[in-house]
């Protein structure tokens, strides 16, 4: 489309997907497929994610001889905005994470499942033309494991 298009054309609906592939940093790869949904209505737009993470085994874990596991570990996000004018707009945010026990050898470690969630809210604020303050918050809903 051409700029003075782009520049009128007003969103409705657009679903998206993405893979994201984490080479073997620390021995063993990762992916994630992931799916996205937005929708626009006047002045709101709601964008919802989900994913899921898929592990590779991680062989020679710790001493060498050990296999190490990860089950898959889904998550997903929503965020509610309002535009109260081009380039100034306000929104609240959320997440959840759940999944992704770890097992050595064939022996889950239930202490390793992870179920997190954080609320949040965001506003952007334009300066200028090209510049803007983005001031944002979040907290911890429900932690069961990891950082607050």
């Amino acid at each position: 489309m051409s700029i003075n298009e782009f520049r009128y054309w007003r969103q409705k609906t657009v679903v998206g997907a993405s893979l994201t592939a984490v080479v073997p940093g620390s021995n063993r790869w990762a992916v994630k497929p992931e799916i996205g949904l937005s929708q626009r209505w006047s002045l709101w737009i709601l964008d919802a994610y989900g994913a899921v993470w898929f592990f590779t085994v991680k062989n020679h874990y710790y001493t060498g001889r050990l296999a190490q596991t990860e089950l898959p570990m889904g998550a997903v996000e929503i965020h509610l905005s309002y535009d109260v004018k081009p380039r100034l707009w306000f929104s609240a945010d959320a997440n959840f994470w759940y999944g992704g026990a770890t097992s050595l050898n064939g022996l889950e470690n239930a202490n390793t499942r992870q179920k997190n969630s954080r609320v949040g809210a965001t506003a952007s604020i334009p300066l200028n033309k090209r510049q803007s303050f983005k001031f944002s918050y979040s907290a911890g809903a429900y932690i069961r494991f990891g950082g607050d």
